[in-house]
């Protein structure tokens, strides 16, 4: 498997439904279309981003394509700043994948310079994100592979 969003689905469904949500839940359909909306969504136009700003040398930079990109991104974010103003997960009222799914997006964020931009209910959000212990334990984890104690999952630009 090489999807983002379908590892996440599986490894629930096949090994740890509590992080999952069952079909015959009321929230499944929402479930789902948060976990996917991750990746083609919130993570698509943040790629561009970073290739176009960060990653490609000076003179195929393209300023305006990465600006583009990051407008897209925010406005993409109102759905879920509407759904987080009294919502403290995004399905059934506990976390799930999918909030593993969103969250990576959102702290991606972090490392595009588009979090400066998150309105309230989705900084605080992210905020709870990493406060989690698992995303504390993964960040640890993170930093000793790289050997230097950043503990950041995102590739530097070179």
């Amino acid at each position: 498997m090489t999807e983002s969003s379908a590892i996440c689905q599986y490894l629930a469904d096949r090994y740890a439904p509590e992080f999952g949500v069952a079909i015959e839940h009321p929230e499944y359909g929402a479930y789902l279309n948060w976990l996917h909306q991750s990746e083609a969504t919130l993570t698509f136009p943040q790629a561009l981003m970073m290739r176009y700003g960060v990653f490609e040398p000076d003179g195929r930079k393209q300023p305006q394509v990465a600006a583009d990109y990051r407008a897209w991104y925010l406005a993409r974010l109102r759905w879920l700043d509407r759904h987080l103003a009294d919502h403290e997960w995004l399905a059934a009222d506990r976390f799930t994948v999918a909030d593993i799914a969103v969250g990576y997006a959102l702290h991606l964020g972090d490392f595009t310079g588009a979090a400066t931009d998150y309105a309230p209910p989705t900084r605080a959000y992210l905020d709870r994100l990493k406060a989690r212990e698992g995303f504390m334990r993964a960040q640890a984890r993170q930093a000793e592979a790289d050997g230097n104690g950043a503990g950041s999952a995102f590739p530097q630009p070179s």
